[in-house]
């Protein structure tokens, strides 16, 4: 991958995780979520084969699916999440000194391990600080699903470079379904439970 696209790559999963972090609509959080999911996928393309990366955007495509149905079929009162009442600027901060901790851990990380590239180490390294910071600064069980496959998105891309064996991606993929549909069991069990 030339300099000029990996760079394109992370400043476009950098925008991405800011916007899910950052923005109050839920239907541009998913659609952030998904564009995420096909910049994770070219970073992918570094470690593993099309055909299997491909999975792991498909598989992203289908959990951002699974919210977004899921949300889009609440009522509106049992669809209000709560919000830390930390601000956007709160978040922006502590984004920025996630960003400023990965621009110095990255190149260690990669010189460190030699399994992956500066780009991987980048890409991987911001979606897991972000991923952390929507889980820590976010309330409710949807922003709570949009950090855990924020973070798991990061950890797949640092993984990808150590372990390309089909087993492996195939748990991985099972692990994000899975956090998409209890995700969407929790977000609809308070209406299952009025509806009785």
């Amino acid at each position: 991958m030339s300099d000029f696209l990996g760079t394109l790559v992370v400043l476009l999963l950098l925008i991405t995780a800011l916007y899910i972090l950052v923005n109050q609509d839920w239907r541009w959080a998913i659609a952030a979520l998904g564009l995420q999911y096909v910049w994770a996928f070219l970073l992918l393309l570094m470690a593993w084969p099309a055909e299997l990366a491909v999975v792991k955007l498909v598989t992203g495509w289908i959990a951002a699916s699974v919210l977004g149905l899921t949300r889009l079929n609440l009522p509106q009162q049992a669809a209000a999440s709560g919000n830390v009442p930390s601000g956007r600027v709160f978040r922006l901060l502590a984004a920025g000194l996630v960003i400023l901790m990965v621009l110095g851990a990255a190149p260690r990380l990669a010189d460190w391990s030699r399994a992956f590239g500066i780009y991987q180490a980048w890409g991987g390294l911001l979606l897991l600080g972000m991923g952390l910071l929507q889980l820590a600064l976010r309330s409710g069980f949807f922003r709570t699903a949009l950090g855990l496959l924020t973070l798991f998105s990061g950890f797949e891309i640092l993984y990808a470079a150590v372990e390309g064996s089909t087993l492996v991606i195939g748990l991985l993929t099972a692990v994000n379904l899975g956090i998409a549909l209890v995700s969407a069991y929790l977000l609809t069990a308070p209406t299952l439970e009025a509806e009785e």
